[in-house]
């Protein structure tokens, strides 16, 4: 997996400003409130859903270091929401946005949701254009 992981580094490097605005956004994603179990669903829900198998490996490796989710019905709600922003482009209805509430989210954590989507779509998107993923 390194290898793999470091051949799409390589490859972004062609664009500077392309990986440093990852790095920069996959980091400050990683700083925020939602629990690395979420963050990492967001992850794969937005790699599965780009077709990025290289991040789908990665991020499912990732997850499985994380040891077993405390609550996987919170962790399908984080899911659902993301395919549903995702399905919207961001526009999701009042009761989307309060299912998602429901299993205990804030507003802020919708808005992490959002940025976690627009750094793994520049990841994912990145990955596939340049034949890494």
């Amino acid at each position: 997996m390194p290898t793999r992981t470091a051949n799409a580094v390589a490859l972004l490097k062609e664009s500077p400003e392309t990986l440093d605005a990852f790095l920069e956004l996959s980091r400050t994603f990683e700083s925020t409130t939602l629990d690395p179990h979420s963050r990492e669903t967001v992850i794969l829900t937005v790699a599965g859903r780009n077709q990025c198998h290289l991040c789908v490996d990665m991020h499912e490796a990732r997850m499985a270091a994380l040891g077993p989710a405390p609550d996987p019905e919170r962790l399908a709600a984080v899911r659902l929401f993301t395919l549903r922003v995702l399905a919207s482009s961001g526009a999701v209805s009042d009761e989307e946005l309060a299912a998602f509430h429901a299993h205990g989210f804030t507003r802020r954590n919708a808005l992490e949701v959002v940025l976690g989507i627009g750094a793994y779509t520049l990841s994912t998107f990145a990955n596939r254009l340049t034949r890494a993923a």
